[in-house]
C-alpha cells in the first residue's frame, strides 16, 4: 500500500496546512495532497445582516489583509445600493489599500520566505525562521521591522485602525484627509520607497542569484493566470477589469461584474476548498502536471504576468529586466518572491502619486447612499490574488445571498501541483530528510496561502 509521509504543519505561511505525501511500494511519490481549513461560512453567516454592517465583519476574514476584505465589500454593497463614491473617497480607499499591500509584502518577503535563502533551504529548521535572521544579519533584521512597523503605523495614525479596519463606509470614505496627515504619509511613504528599492536590489544579487537552479525548477508548473489591469492593460490593484491569460499567452478581458461568466469553482471530495477555473476556456478541469485544464494562478506572478507594463518608473524598469530574463508569461513557481518584491516597488511609488494628487484632501469624501434591493460585486486585487465580493440584497438592504473568492483560493489547485510536482522531483525510493522536505514547504510558501 506504500506510505504517507505528512508534512504537519506547513510552516512560516498566513495559516494553517499540512501536505500529504503518498508513496508507492518503491517509495517513489504516488501522489500529494495540501490540505488546508479554508471553511469559514461568513458567506452563510453575514446572510440578513444590513449590507452596510458587511465591511465591518468580513474584515476578521483575514488579520493579515483586512483592508483588502473590507474595501471589496465597501465596492459590493455600494454597487448593490447604485451608489458612486464620491471621486476623493475612491481615492483614499486605494491610498488605504496599496499602503496595506506594502506592509504584506514586507511582512511574507522578509519573515516568511527569506529564511530558506538567507540561511538556506537545508539549514537546521531550529535556527530557520525569523530569529534565525536576526542572528545571522542583525542589521537588516532590524531595518525590516522598523519599516514593517512604520507602515502599519502609516495606516493607523491616518485610518484608525491597521487592522479590523473601519474607515471605508458605503458611498466613500469616513473622513478627509488634513495636510498635515499628507506630508507625514509623503515622508514616510518615501522612505518606504527607498527600502523598497533597497529591498529589489538585496534580493536580486544576494539571494535570487544565489538560488537560480531551484527558483527556475522547484515546483514549477504550467498554468494560465489571473490578474486586474487598466484600460491601457497596466498593472491595478484597486480596480480595474480581470484579464485572463492562457498559458500560450491568450489573453481574455472581461468587467469584474462579470466573473461568474468566466469562471467556476470546482470541490475535489478531498478537501473543504473551492477550486476555481476558467470555464471560458472550455476545457474542463483537471490537475493532470501533464495537461492542467482550466487551471490559472492569482497572485503576484500572475498580476505582473498579465499586465501589459506598470504605470510607474521604478517598479516598470524592475518588470522590463524581469521579463529581459524570465519572459512573460514566467511560469517558475518561485519566481512569486521575484513578483512580489516589484509589486513593492510600486505600491510605494503608487501611494507616492495618489498623496500627491491636490484633491486627495478634498473634504467631499462620501456620496449620499440609500439602502435597497440589488446585486453588487466588488474586487480588489489582494496580496494572494483576487479577491471577489458578491452580495445581493432585498427591498431593506439586508444581505439574502454572498460568495466570496478569497486570493488563496484561486491557487488552492495550483498549489497542490506544486506540491507534487516538488515531492515527485525530490523523493525518490523513499529516500528523503528534513530540508528535502523543507525545499516542498517552499513550493506552497511561493503563494503566500
Amino acid at each position: 500500500m506504500g506510505n504517507v509521509i505528512n508534512i504537519q504543519p506547513v510552516t512560516r505561511i498566513e495559516g494553517h496546512a499540512k501536505i500529504a505525501i503518498h508513496l508507492d511500494d518503491e517509495g517513489n511519490v504516488r501522489d500529494a495532497f495540501l490540505h488546508i481549513m479554508s471553511l469559514r461560512g461568513f458567506e452563510k453567516f453575514i446572510e440578513g445582516r444590513p449590507a452596510e454592517e458587511v465591511p465591518r465583519i468580513v474584515n476578521r476574514i483575514c488579520g493579515i489583509c483586512p483592508w483588502m476584505h473590507h474595501l471589496a465589500a465597501n465596492k459590493a454593497v455600494d454597487a448593490c445600493f447604485g451608489v458612486t463614491p464620491a471621486p476623493t473617497g475612491h481615492k483614499l480607499r486605494e491610498l488605504c489599500q496599496v499602503m496595506a499591500h506594502i506592509n504584506d509584502k514586507i511582512l511574507h518577503f522578509f519573515f516568511l520566505a527569506a529564511p530558506d535563502f538567507v540561511l538556506g533551504p537545508d539549514s537546521d529548521y531550529s535556527v530557520r525562521n525569523v530569529t534565525g535572521i536576526v542572528r545571522e544579519a542583525p542589521d537588516l533584521a532590524r531595518q525590516v521591522v522598523r519599516m514593517r512597523q512604520l507602515g502599519q503605523m502609516m495606516l493607523e495614525r491616518f485610518a484608525g485602525k491597521a487592522i479590523h479596519p473601519v474607515a471605508g463606509v458605503v458611498g466613500g470614505f469616513a473622513k478627509p484627509m488634513t495636510r498635515e496627515e499628507r506630508d507625514r504619509l509623503l515622508a514616510d511613504t518615501g522612505e518606504l520607497l527607498e527600502f523598497a528599492l533597497f529591498a529589489m536590489d538585496f534580493a536580486r544579487k544576494d539571494v535570487f542569484a544565489r538560488y537560480e537552479d531551484i527558483i527556475g525548477e522547484l515546483g514549477t508548473i504550467t498554468t494560465g493566470f489571473l490578474g486586474t489591469v487598466d484600460d491601457s492593460g497596466a498593472l491595478r490593484l484597486y480596480d480595474g477589469h480581470l484579464r485572463l491569460m492562457k498559458a500560450d499567452g491568450t489573453i481574455t478581458e472581461f468587467p469584474v461584474s462579470e466573473y461568474d461568466q468566466y469562471l467556476a469553482e470546482h470541490v475535489e471530495a478531498w478537501t473543504y476548498g473551492k477550486m476555481p477555473y476558467a470555464k471560458c476556456w472550455d476545457e474542463g478541469f483537471s490537475m493532470d502536471l501533464a495537461s492542467p485544464k482550466g487551471i490559472y494562478r492569482a497572485n503576484t506572478l500572475a498580476r505582473i504576468n498579465v499586465a501589459d507594463r506598470i504605470a510607474t518608473p521604478y517598479a516598470q524598469e524592475e518588470l522590463e529586466a524581469f521579463r529581459d530574463k524570465f519572459g512573460r508569461p514566467a511560469q517558475g513557481t518561485l519566481l512569486y518572491h521575484w513578483a512580489r518584491l516589484i509589486e513593492l516597488v510600486y505600491a510605494c511609488e503608487r501611494s507616492i502619486e495618489l498623496l500627491q494628487q491636490d484633491d486627495i484632501m478634498d473634504t467631499d469624501v462620501r456620496a449620499r447612499a440609500e439602502a435597497g434591493a440589488g446585486r453588487g460585486i466588488g474586487a480588489v486585487e489582494a496580496p494572494r490574488g483576487t479577491l471577489i465580493h458578491d452580495y445581493t440584497t432585498d427591498e431593506n438592504g439586508c444581505i439574502v445571498r454572498a460568495n466570496m473568492i478569497v486570493g488563496t483560493t484561486h491557487n488552492i489547485a495550483p498549489m497542490n501541483m506544486s506540491v507534487k510536482e516538488a515531492a515527485t522531483s525530490l523523493i525518490r525510493g523513499g529516500d528523503y530528510d528534513e530540508g528535502l522536505l523543507n525545499k516542498v514547504e517552499m513550493a506552497v510558501r511561493a503563494y503566500d496561502p
